[in-house]
């Protein structure tokens, strides 16, 4: 490295002053002048720090709210000019343009003030312009500029130019790279909210962007890289919670984890609900008058499902219901909150993971999901259709009566969280029997049925635990087949879509069989 390559001048300019000071004292005491604009500056004088504004660079002051600033061929041209290029020197040299060799800039806040519930106007004016400017000027021109976005990096770059009075250009690279990815994070918050705004549902262009919150220990399976990315949005849930304890959560917990939290949210949070979840299927869900049976209830569907599955609660988890869970192999636990009697219970679990989410998230609040495929991807609304007992069409002789009109809603709300084809027995309030994933209806009420008979022999039980049930299903019955196999395992009541060109005849098998069935016109495939 020669003389020529030592970092000489640094322009600071920065919404998040965190570990900013201290940077900056390191940089200045290694020799590097310091430019700066507005607050920044003012912090890094208030620290006794020598600092230029940039108006003294441009010889233009900031104007228009600070709107303009550093949109100015004396910044840029420092930032973007070759030095080993002898037009660029000439060129730097008529018109007093000096290098900028280091550039730390992070972003005027917008989706904090997106979060913070910000109107238009504000959302509009904590867009920044000037910044990201100068980081893709800075980016581009990373073999002489090092461009720095995060305060985790300070203290790397200031220990390269305290040691060896330049940045590495691996370093560069580095930094570069990342400039790029939080230029195109921020644009693409700013288009995906504007696109909501002027109610444009699928425009021409979608970016998606997030953030690195942990690198996992691997994918799906051992071979497979993976990593967890927070994208900010304000939805209560797996990537808002905090971990109490437990070891760290792996690629696997977190799908299934954000499943279960998913589905037990579906409940009127003032009734105790428990979910568990295998595999993103539920095992066991259950609404009662209190945690403690709403848990007993859920495991009682499928207790060899439920072993090493994760359970998701609605209200704070407590003590007497934290004994129960640790009475079996659970992987994860969410909750929005946990008593001190419960960390304590779950303390001596030092393995199982405990996640505090805060709240729970609304089942009809809109959002969007993304499933790549070849090429491309799959973005669709979030499936937020809720079904109450006032979208029942009832299509049978036979009316449901209350009892079964209430199983039928909270099994339709089941079916809506479990792989198609599924099917999903409930009986007082609790699954009896769940049947997914399979690629025929009939193969999935058969399974459904044949597990809540291995649950009823488990418990000892005579009875299969379907008897007097009620049974839903995500899509229509396209055959009679799946719903009289429903009636054999003694199910009185059928809740479904409908709109088969065959329902007719669905519907004289139903009334043959005395049962009682209503269509809801909502399906709820999931796959």
């Amino acid at each position: 490295m020669s003389a020529d390559d030592r970092a000489r001048r640094a322009l600071i300019s920065v919404s998040d002053k965190r570990g900013v000071v201290d940077f900056a004292a390191r940089l200045a005491a290694a020799g590097v002048e310091l430019i700066s604009t507005g607050g920044t500056a003012r912090a890094l004088r208030e620290a006794g720090l020598d600092v230029r504004d940039v108006s003294d660079v441009t010889e233009f002051p900031e104007m228009m709210d600070g709107r303009v600033k550093t949109l100015h061929p004396r910044i840029h041209g420092g930032l973007l000019a070759l030095r080993d290029n002898d037009e660029h020197v000439r060129a730097m040299e008529a018109h007093g343009i000096g290098g900028i060799d280091i550039l730390a800039v992070n972003l005027y806040p917008f989706e904090e003030t997106l979060r913070g519930g910000g109107d238009f106007a504000a959302c509009i004016e904590n867009i920044d312009i000037g910044g990201p400017a100068m980081l893709r000027a800075a980016a581009k021109n990373h073999r002489f500029v090092g461009v720095v976005t995060d305060p985790d990096d300070y203290d790397t770059v200031a220990n390269e130019i305290e040691q060896a009075g330049a940045l590495a250009q691996e370093t560069r690279r580095r930094l570069a790279a990342k400039a790029y990815a939080k230029t195109a994070a921020y644009d693409a918050a700013i288009s995906g909210w504007f696109a909501g705004e002027i109610g444009e549902a699928f425009p021409k262009h979608v970016a998606v962007a997030g953030r690195l919150a942990s690198e996992l220990r691997y994918g799906e399976n051992p071979h497979q890289r993976a990593a967890f990315y927070a994208t900010g949005e304000a939805r209560p849930g797996v990537a808002g919670a905090r971990q109490a304890q437990g070891k760290a959560l792996s690629y696997n917990n977190l799908n299934d984890t954000d499943a279960a939290y998913e589905l037990v949210a579906e409940f009127d949070p003032a009734r105790p609900a428990v979910a568990i979840i295998k595999h993103a299927n539920p095992c066991g869900v259950a609404v009662a008058d209190d945690l403690e049976t709403a848990y007993a209830r859920a495991l009682r569907c499928d207790p060899v499902s439920a072993f090493g599955g994760i359970v998701a609660l609605n209200q704070t988890l407590t003590g007497p219901v934290a004994e129960k869970i640790v009475e079996v192999f659970t992987e994860v636990v969410i909750a929005p909150d946990a008593d001190d009697a419960a960390l304590a219970v779950f303390s001596k679990k030092k393995n199982l993971r405990l996640l505090i989410a805060g709240g729970l998230p609304s089942p009809s609040a809109p959002g969007r999901t993304i499933r790549p495929i070849a090429g491309g991807f799959l973005l669709q609304d979030r499936d937020a259709r809720t079904v109450g007992p006032d979208d029942l069409k009832v299509v049978t002789k036979r009316r449901p009566e209350p009892r079964e009109i209430d199983d039928m809603l909270l099994a339709f709300r089941i079916a809506k969280h479990v792989k198609s084809n599924a099917i999903v027995y409930v009986k007082d309030g609790a699954s009896v029997g769940i049947g997914a994933g399979q690629m025929s209806r009939l193969d999935s009420s058969r399974i459904a049925a044949r597990k809540a008979a291995d649950a009823a022999q488990a418990a000892g039980e005579a009875a299969p635990l379907t008897r007097g049930s009620v049974v839903a299903s995500d899509a229509f019955f396209p055959f009679a087949d799946g719903l009289l196999a429903a009636a054999e395992a003694g199910a009185t009541a059928v809740i479904q879509p409908g709109g088969s060109i065959r329902d007719e005849e669905v519907i004289a098998a139903a009334d043959d069989a005395g049962l009682a069935m209503a269509f809801t016109g909502v399906r709820h495939f999931r796959h």
